[in-house]
Order: structure tokens, then C-alpha cells, then sequence
């Protein structure tokens, strides 16, 4: 089965957005949890 390539050319820089944003995301969560546990402690 041949994967169409214009699928590929297309889903690939949302999927880049995407994981990007998320990765963003969760830096910052992580660092409000730290920053969190830190004023807890």
C-alpha cells in the first residue's frame, strides 16, 4: 500500500506545529509545579 506523499507534505507541518506548542506547554506547567512544590516545602 503507497502512502500518498501530498498527505504527508500536508499533516507534517501541523503535526510539527502541534508538538511544538505541546512542548512549550508542558515546559511551562512543569516549571509552575516545581515552583509549586518549592513554596510547599
Amino acid at each position: 500500500m503507497d502512502l500518498d506523499l501530498r498527505v504527508v507534505f500536508v499533516l507534517s507541518p501541523v503535526i510539527l506545529a502541534l508538538s511544538w506548542a505541546g512542548f512549550n506547554i508542558a515546559q511551562a506547567a512543569i516549571g509552575q509545579f516545581q515552583s509549586f512544590w518549592e513554596k510547599e516545602s
